[in-house]
């Protein structure tokens, strides 16, 4: 199979499970938006390697995949099929927030507005969290004309701060210091 297809030369796309739509279209930003996320994070874990923070980002990454399939797909009982299979629920919420817990640990209490910077690595975390909010908006404007399980903002608005949190500890970890406002 090749990878062009040239069925999206006229500026269209297909969906799963049918159907096709305008590449401006906001489902298409929304799940545009969420892979933006995901290539962002597999550049954060490239770069200066942190296995612990890095192996939570792997399972982001999955599930980022798994949330991106969701919104390619507008028929909602795929939707909860895709859901299902993925396994993000309120039980994978609650892994979002004992990692952001367990790296509040490491920091000292924030007591200012943190420049985004410190390390590499940290930098790229916090232009993931950026990425985040962003996909989040697109999410947001996308499920008022295609209703969604509250589960993906949910997710996506508990992932933007640990991505937060990570960037923190990355610059912890690296004995760098944070840059205030």
């Amino acid at each position: 199979m090749k990878i062009y297809t040239k069925t999206g030369d006229a500026g269209d796309t297909g969906l799963f499970g049918g159907g096709r739509v305008s590449k401006d279209h906001p489902r298409v930003q929304a799940y545009g938006s969420v892979d933006e996320l995901n290539a962002s994070l597999g550049m954060a874990r490239a770069v200066e390697p942190m296995p612990r923070i890095d192996e939570v980002l792997v399972g982001v990454q999955r599930d980022l995949f798994s949330l991106g399939a969701l919104l390619a797909t507008p028929d909602p009982d795929k939707v909860r099929e895709h859901l299902e299979k993925a396994r993000i629920g309120d039980a994978r919420i609650e892994d979002l927030e004992r990692a952001i817990d367990d790296g509040e640990t490491e920091l000292e209490p924030l007591r200012a507005f943190i420049l985004p910077g410190g390390t590499m690595k940290a930098a790229t975390l916090h232009l993931a969290r950026t990425i985040c909010r962003r996909a989040e908006r697109d999410v947001i404007a996308m499920s008022r004309s295609d209703p969604l399980p509250p589960i993906v903002l949910i997710y996506l608005n508990r992932l933007s701060d640990l991505l937060f949190v990570l960037a923190r500890v990355a610059t912890r970890r690296a004995g760098a210091a944070e840059v205030t406002w």
